[in-house]
């Protein structure tokens, strides 16, 4: 048994810290808001690291859940005094590939190993542990840790070296675009038709038309609930990311530029903090008379 530690206690990294315990796998816990660290450890029943780096010392397996480039190359720097050689860290955060393939040769200049392993599902997938997760690195350590893994992700699979983890998650997330803008523009659509909405759902959800997020987002946000989630502030962040990636080809990526000025007009309204189904506020507006259209920022 690997004992882990996960760093990054948020809407990702709880509920699969929760899943690592519920296998006998968590060691400890550590949160940059010392609170919420100490009150999931009480939680769990194991301890808050003081630090990342007393937690890497305690773990043999670290895994960490944050938001940005900079903060997770930060949480590297941070537990490397305290790795112990052999261990192995694991990004599950959305980050470029550049910065992936930074965190490796860091971890590997301080004798650990390191896989990018970002995962896709959302929080009811990492509740459930059920993540779809896309690793890049060495294969032999994704098979030396694959057990601990199977705790959090139904399905792991192996992409390529550093940073192909994360250039998948980047394909996942302009085909997640995509579904919201074609799902939101189309359900506002049925709406402007007057149509029973959650029959358009059921309908058109068991045909060729049929996807998760309508499944699982469609019935909440016509009723204008758009609890995330995956928020709406860090799906723009992602696309910002894919298209950085885009521009090295020297292309532009037409549904990755759209959705990147809907998604800045929601933040501009306060929403960042919603789900990308906030979208359809969007859409409704489409079909508003013109006196009554929302003002664009």
């Amino acid at each position: 048994m690997m004992r882990t530690g996960v760093i990054g206690l948020g809407g990702m990294g709880a509920p699969m810290a929760r899943n690592l315990q519920r296998a006998g796998l968590l060691e400890t816990v550590w949160n940059r808001t010392r609170a919420t660290a100490e009150a999931l450890a009480a939680e769990l029943g194991v301890p808050a690291a003081f630090d990342p780096a007393e937690l890497a010392g305690r773990c043999e397996l670290v895994i960490l859940s944050v938001s940005a480039d900079a903060d997770m190359l930060e949480m590297v720097d941070a537990i490397l005094t305290g790795l112990k050689p052999g261990s192995v860290v694991i990004d599950t955060s959305t980050v470029s590939r550049e910065t992936a393939r930074a965190a490796a040769e860091n971890v590997a200049a301080g004798g650990g190993a390191f896989l990018d392993a970002p995962v896709s599902g959302g929080v009811e997938g990492a509740c459930q542990g059920t993540l779809a997760m896309m690793v890049g690195g060495d294969a032999a350590v994704l098979e030396r840790v694959r057990p601990v893994l199977q705790a959090v992700a139904s399905r792991i699979t192996h992409m390529g070296p550093a940073g192909a983890g994360q250039a998948t998650k980047a394909v996942n997330q302009i085909m997640a675009a995509g579904i919201n803008q074609a799902v939101t523009e189309a359900l506002a659509f049925a709406r402007a038709h007057d149509l029973p909405m959650d029959r358009v759902i059921e309908v058109v959800g068991s045909g060729a038309a049929g996807n998760w997020f309508l499944t699982h987002r469609g019935p909440s946000m016509v009723e204008g609930k758009f609890e995330p989630g995956f928020r709406v502030a860090l799906h723009h962040k992602d696309l910002e990311i894919c298209r950085q990636m885009a521009e090295q080809f020297g292309v532009t990526l037409p549904v990755v530029e759209m959705t990147l000025v809907h998604y800045r007009r929601l933040m501009q309204a306060g929403l960042g903090d919603e789900d990308i189904s906030a979208l359809f506020r969007e859409k409704l507006a489409l079909f508003a008379p013109d006196d009554s259209r929302p003002k664009r920022p």
